[in-house]
């Protein structure tokens, strides 16, 4: 079984690439631009694990964090966001993971292997 990886993030480009690079990981990947699409899409496509991005559009990624916990708690969270500043408020949060954002996504990859229990999802 592929794992199911869901990414939130506003920038069309950067979300194209997360799931680009995740597909070629053996990964099944869903996307959502923003928070609200997130939370419909944890319904619908029941993901193992969620890479949110914090700063977006309609619902920003702490509301949508409370929300994801909320409702599925067992779904691993990996932040992954621009702004170093959120990591301060990060231990308060339920996430289980903060990655400062790189066009280089192998400390990202990294922790979703280490989230999702191995190595490699094929």
């Amino acid at each position: 079984m592929k794992k199911k990886i869901l990414v939130v993030e506003d920038e069309e480009g950067l979300r194209l690439l997360y799931k680009e690079e995740l597909e070629a990981e053996g990964y099944e990947v869903l996307t959502a631009g923003n928070g609200r699409e997130a939370i419909q899409q944890l319904e619908t496509g029941r993901p193992d694990l969620v890479i949110l991005d914090i700063v977006m559009p309609v619902m920003d990624g702490m509301e949508a964090l409370g929300r994801i916990v909320g409702k599925e708690r067992k779904v691993p969270v990996i932040l992954n966001t621009s702004y170093s500043r959120y990591q301060e408020d990060f231990m308060s949060w339920a996430a289980d993971a903060y990655v400062t954002k790189s066009a280089d996504l192998t400390e990202l990859k990294k922790k979703i292997g280490e989230l999702l229990g191995k190595g490699k999802a094929r």
